[in-house]
Order: C-alpha cells, then structure tokens, then sequence
C-alpha cells in the first residue's frame, strides 16, 4: 500500500513535470514569434520588408507627376484614411463631450479660485493702493 502511494505521489510529480514543459513550450513560443502584436493588422516583419524592397523606385522610374494630379491623389488619401476611422456612436460621443465638459469646468473652477486666492494674497502683502 505504501508503493501505490508512492507511486501515485510519483504520477503526480511526473504530471507536473510534464505541465513544467508544456509551459516552457508555450512561453518559447509567445517570445520567439515574428509577428508583432497588433490591433486587426496583419503586418509582419517579413512582409514590411518585401514591400520596403518593392517600393524603392529610382527616379527614372516614376513619371513627373502633375500639380492637380497630387492634389487630387491626396484627397483620395484622406478620404481613405477616414474610412479607417472607427466613430463613435452618437451615445458615446454625448458621453465623450459630457466628460470634457465637466472636466474643463472643474478646472476653470480650480484656476479661478486659485486667481482669485492669489490676487487677494497679493493685494494684503503689497497692501490696497486705493
């Protein structure tokens, strides 16, 4: 009875050695990924890289491109980037102002007591001209 004991004390060290691994395993794993950590991209070393490589053009090979050509090109770009934006909802966007607002009123609060706290200090060390 005491080597059954024994040995199920050994399954149990045995299966905590092999829990030990499994996370060992798991950690080299977390630190040795290529991929940076992002939120929804797909973007990885690799693939900045290639693109870097692919995007170095010599002068000689892109045309003079004109003024309204870039202008119009840009404000293709803006208009993509914006599409990216992700808005708030018009009840966030209530919160979002109703917090600034506060915020901005305690502070005006703050800085006027203080001003005002200040001036009254200055007036009594300097005393009143009047």
């Amino acid at each position: 009875m005491a080597e059954s004991k024994r040995r199920g004390e050994d399954a149990g060290d045995e299966r905590l050695r092999e829990d030990a691994v499994v996370d060992d395993v798991a950690d080299d794993d977390a630190t040795d990924a290529e991929e940076p950590v992002s939120r929804g991209g797909t973007a990885t070393r690799a693939r900045a890289r290639a693109e870097s490589a692919d995007g170095r053009k010599t002068r000689k090979d892109t045309d003079r491109v004109g003024l309204f050509a870039r202008i119009a090109r840009f404000f293709r770009e803006v208009v993509a980037e914006l599409r990216k934006v992700i808005w708030p909802t018009r009840k966030e966007l209530l919160t979002y102002t109703a917090v600034v607002v506060t915020f901005v009123a305690v502070m005006l609060t703050i800085v006027g007591l203080l001003d005002f706290a200040f001036a009254k200090g200055v007036l009594w060390v300097f005393g009143n001209p009047s």
